[in-house]
């Protein structure tokens, strides 16, 4: 009742002051106001808008919950879901069509966020009137770079998931609906010039306190793929090589970071909660995604590093024997949903000729003995012994990677998540992508000697140049960086998606739906309809 008679007494008083006074009293006169022209008058709004298009990139992988990312995993050779209720990628002929949001979902993160910003700040920078607010033309082009990094970024994925994209280089102050699409190629060299560019003034390393910032590393490795799908090998082996050689960089191969002395081996080291960036000593690490545990945006928009909640099979569902609760949740183990799996493929038919010896599975990185650990069951202590039914082998009890554990969030171990930093580019891969170079060259020599740096360091046997191939270097980059890569974006680049879902794909109806023109996403429905003055031509198949 205060309150509005407050209110009331307020009005009143205004209504008498409207009739008493000049009507310029009621003007309305901004104190301050948020706009590009306003936020781009200091070197601090550069950094602030900086700042925004890092969040938008770490959305990539967060931004929804259990969506975009995670099908990027899902119905390949080594990713289906655990769960029966999940559709996602099950059937791909009634779920991978131009209306469902899985189509639009990153072509809208890409338009919408990543380019859009990255957009602003490049021409921000490019205007004359902001020449006195850089030191220098280096200082100027710094943050060019780093916005021209994310654009060839995204760029790069769009080309990979969509095929041709629609090219904007520039923002639009009023409505345009007469976009035309690229050609696959074209959206690829459009993401390579701003990767050159990238790589030319980006810094060698930041300080601790920036971390998180794109480095010219991260720029050399990225275009190491473009190159590679733009079929320019000798390009491809030189930007590696810059990241390989340049000596800012090199693979992990002794015990480091907070758990160095305790039982472990190096590869699980890596991804410790503590150990992700280079200030920890993590000297293979390149572009990370950053996460803050109880600081504000620190979590990105859905709050989290969710990957145990995604990956980790719903152990708290698992009963007992006696048909009593048999698993708590408790500490590392969060709770997973299973909302993707690995497949039989990875889990099994990959360790076969080196089951014993790869540190990749190890049982310091496949968890693959669980324990009964609820102390009011009668079986607590004891091994989950083997089952058979599909609830309990596809979405409660299969071994599980332990890349994934970290400290619960905000202390919540029910959420299913983390704040534990993610390596989004790390040197292994690297050697890997220049390896695939070396073998689209001839150069076999070369490539095996790239994959058995990689092999070597997990103790895992070398393989001569008669092994390489390109299935053999997907194998390996499953091996060793399953979770880590987009997998769906990877087999679409070298045109393997579909014939390897095929071969490897755990359940029968994803093998039965998928197609070949399914090798790449529907344009999203939505992108088409709303472009009306001009035809923004839809992938063949859909």
């Amino acid at each position: 009742m205060k309150k509005i008679t407050i209110t009331l007494g307020c009005c009143m008083l205004l209504l008498g002051a409207a009739t008493s006074c000049k009507k310029s009293v009621l003007d309305e006169k901004a104190i301050a106001q948020l706009s590009s022209d306003v936020n781009f008058k200091t070197k601090v709004g550069f950094d602030n808008a900086i700042t925004g298009l890092i969040f938008a990139a770490r959305d990539e992988f967060n931004g929804e919950d259990l969506g975009r990312w995670y099908d990027m995993d899902l119905g390949t050779d080594i990713g289906t879901t655990g769960q029966e209720q999940t559709t996602n990628f099950r059937n791909y002929t009634t779920f991978l069509v131009p209306s469902s949001a899985a189509a639009s979902s990153y072509w809208n993160w890409a338009y919408t966020q990543m380019i859009l910003r990255a957009n602003t700040i490049i021409e921000y920078a490019e205007k004359p009137e902001s020449a006195g607010i850089f030191a220098n033309d280096a200082e100027k082009n710094s943050y060019i770079a780093e916005a021209k990094f994310f654009r060839a970024y995204t760029y790069n994925t769009l080309a990979n998931l969509y095929g041709g994209a629609v090219i904007v280089d520039r923002t639009y102050q009023s409505p345009k609906t007469d976009f035309t699409r690229s050609t696959r190629q074209a959206t690829y060299d459009f993401a390579r010039a701003d990767a050159e560019f990238a790589s030319q003034w980006l810094p060698v390393t930041v300080t601790p306190a920036r971390e998180g910032h794109i480095v010219k590393g991260a720029a050399d490795h990225l275009l190491t793929e473009i190159y590679l799908s733009l079929q320019q090998y000798d390009k491809a082996i030189e930007s590696a090589s810059k990241v390989i050689d340049g000596g800012t960089y090199h693979l992990m191969t002794n015990r480091f970071g907070v758990n160095a002395n305790l039982p472990g081996d190096v590869y699980s080291d890596l991804f410790i909660e503590g150990n992700q960036n280079r200030s920890a000593g993590n000297m293979e690490s390149i572009y990370v995604w950053e996460f803050e545990n109880l600081v504000t945006g620190g979590g990105g928009s859905t709050g989290r590093n969710n990957t145990i909640r995604g990956w980790v099979p719903a152990l708290w569902n698992l009963k007992d024997p006696a048909g009593a609760s048999g698993m708590s949740i408790v500490d590392s183990l969060g709770r997973g949903v299973a909302y993707v799996r690995p497949t039989t493929y990875f889990l099994y038919n990959l360790w076969k000729d080196n089951a014993q010896n790869d540190i990749r599975n190890s049982k310091y990185n496949i968890r693959r003995t669980l324990y009964y650990n609820n102390p009011a069951s009668t079986y607590f202590g004891k091994p989950v012994e083997p089952r058979t039914t599909q609830e309990d082998t596809m979405r409660n009890v299969y071994p599980y990677l332990r890349k994934l554990e970290g400290k619960p969030w905000q202390g919540d171990n029910t959420s299913g998540g983390t704040g534990k930093d993610f390596i989004v580019y790390r040197l292994a891969e690297t050697y890997l992508l220049r390896a695939e170079a070396y073998m689209k060259k001839g150069d076999n020599t070369k490539a095996a000697a790239d994959i058995n740096a990689v092999r070597n360091r997990s103790n895992a046997k070398s393989i001569s140049p008669s092994d390489v191939t390109m299935d053999y270097i997907l194998d390996e980059r499953a091996r060793e960086l399953i979770t880590e890569e987009r997998r769906r974006l990877t087999l679409s680049r070298v045109g393997k998606l579909v014939e390897r879902t095929k071969k490897y794909q755990t359940r029968a109806d994803v093998v039965s739906t998928i197609q070949n023109f399914h090798e790449l996403y529907p344009i999203p429905q939505s992108a088409i309809d709303a472009n009306f003055s001009a035809k923004l031509e839809q992938n063949p198949g859909y």
